[in-house]
């Protein structure tokens, strides 16, 4: 059976997440339904990172078995044929080896979080933005990320339902920027533990509006104490950016197009 990497953006406001589950529409749902209207028996569509409800993505990565070969372009054209009108879209198809899985081939994944920072509220950003109203210090906040970069056990930013079998993460990159009222956390790792991205964000909230120090914060992370964590930000400002591999499953390497 040949396997396609999917590149994939969404919406997910209206979703339960990405994984389907039973208490509400997800993306995997509709992507495999797309598939199935196209004729593919029990799609199984396999993604790189389990967002959670309301959370979005501008590169997500997936990949899916079909019963027979379709040229890239024209597997996306009726894949996104079928979702209409659902805010889902698939951006890129690619022909890959069976050696190629979404989640387990990831090398590094990059989320964004983004924050309003204005008292007017959201209009055209609502659902896609954290508003805050009080001025941030994002030099603060900045000084404050630099305890959460490296090697270390995230228990503190670690969802009680986490599944995964240890807290430790190596958190390689953690930019913060301001552009006028808007302000992005770029945050990247190999892997990351359930809603450790909302964690560390509402945390670096409290630093910026000056109810932490950066020292607070860095104890907090060294408690490996989830009732140490602060405001977990609200799921709408989070955006998975996009997702690397290997050189040898880079998208170059990939098979077809």
């Amino acid at each position: 059976m040949p396997r396609y990497k999917l590149t994939i953006e969404y919406d997910g406001t209206e979703f339960a997440g990405w994984q389907r589950q039973g208490n509400g529409p997800s993306i995997q749902q509709s992507l495999e339904e797309a598939l199935a209207r196209l004729g593919q028996k029990e799609p199984l569509v396999a993604g790189a990172g389990r967002t959670d409800a309301g959370v979005h993505a501008l590169g997500q990565v997936a990949h899916v078995d079909l019963d027979r070969n379709w040229a890239g372009w024209r597997l996306k054209e009726a894949i996104n044929g079928q979702l209409a009108p659902l805010p889902i879209a698939v951006l890129g198809v690619q022909a890959a080896g069976d050696h190629f899985d979404a989640r387990r081939s990831a090398v590094m994944r990059w989320y964004v979080y983004r924050v309003v920072n204005r008292r007017a509220p959201l209009t055209l950003e609502r659902d896609r933005a954290w508003r805050l109203k009080r001025e941030l210090d994002v030099d603060a906040m900045a000084e404050a990320a630099k305890a959460l970069i490296g090697r270390h056990d995230f228990t503190t930013f670690r969802d009680v339902q986490c599944q995964a079998n240890s807290p430790v993460r190596t958190l390689s990159r953690l930019d913060i920027a301001r552009d006028g009222e808007r302000i992005a956390f770029s945050v990247a790792a190999r892997s990351f533990l359930h809603r450790q991205v909302r964690s560390m964000v509402g945390s670096l909230v409290e630093v910026g509006l000056g109810r932490w120090s950066p020292a607070d914060l860095k104890a907090a992370l060294e408690a490996a104490d989830r009732s140490r964590c602060g405001h977990v930000a609200p799921a709408s400002g989070l955006y998975l950016a996009r997702v690397e591999y290997a050189a040898g499953q880079s998208e170059s390497s990939l098979r077809g197009a």
